[in-house]
């Protein structure tokens, strides 16, 4: 009898109903992270950020994605695919009154499902609209090569989570491996191969 197949990583954010479906697979010998999610009617998706290294698509197949991309509006409906690239600060919503589905990929696979399943770990456990600081600091601070959001002017922002990095780290917040993002737990999402029989 052989083991169950691995599941993707399923992440919902409490606050807003936000749901993503990440698994790593191969396609034509490329590791891709694919990307499945919903979004109620006129949901607030993430803030505006930057992924320096991956490209993400998606293909809408449920309501409309409005996105910023690089300052630029875009509506996207059902069967139309939106490009967020690499290096431009994008953010997405859905300002309709049906639910938004869709589904894509990011490449090539650097740490984006690890970023997101911490932030998702880091949101839930905040009340909402109000993500700890301290434990956000650590997630943004050990992505900081790979992911950028942009909640604030960039030299406040650098500063400001320095500030609360240090502040966690003299309040031992960031011991063991029971607190919000911590990196041991927060291993991302898993190969799954649709070829075994």
């Amino acid at each position: 009898m052989s083991a169950s197949a691995p599941q993707p990583l399923r992440l919902e954010n409490k606050h807003t109903g936000e749901v993503l479906e990440l698994a790593r697979r191969k396609e034509n010998g490329e590791i891709v992270l694919e990307l499945r999610g919903t979004l109620g009617p006129h949901g607030e998706g993430p803030p505006l950020h930057t992924h320096h290294f991956e490209d993400e698509m998606g293909t809408v197949t449920r309501g409309t994605l409005s996105a910023l991309v690089g300052g630029q509006r875009v509506n996207t409906g059902p069967g139309q695919a939106a490009m967020l690239p690499k290096g431009v600060p994008h953010r997405w919503w859905n300002e309709g009154d049906e639910p938004l589905a869709f589904s894509g990929y990011a490449r090539p696979v650097v740490d984006l499902d690890r970023y997101l399943q911490a932030a998702f770990e880091v949101i839930n456990a905040s009340p909402k609209g109000r993500p700890s600081l301290i434990y956000f600091a650590h997630l943004v601070l050990r992505h900081r090569h790979t992911q950028s959001v942009f909640i604030m002017p960039a030299p406040i922002q650098a500063v400001f989570f320095r500030v609360a990095f240090v502040v966690g780290t003299l309040l031992g917040k960031y011991r063991g491996t029971d607190w919000p993002g911590c990196p041991a737990r927060c291993t991302g999402a898993p190969m799954v191969d649709d070829t075994a029989p």
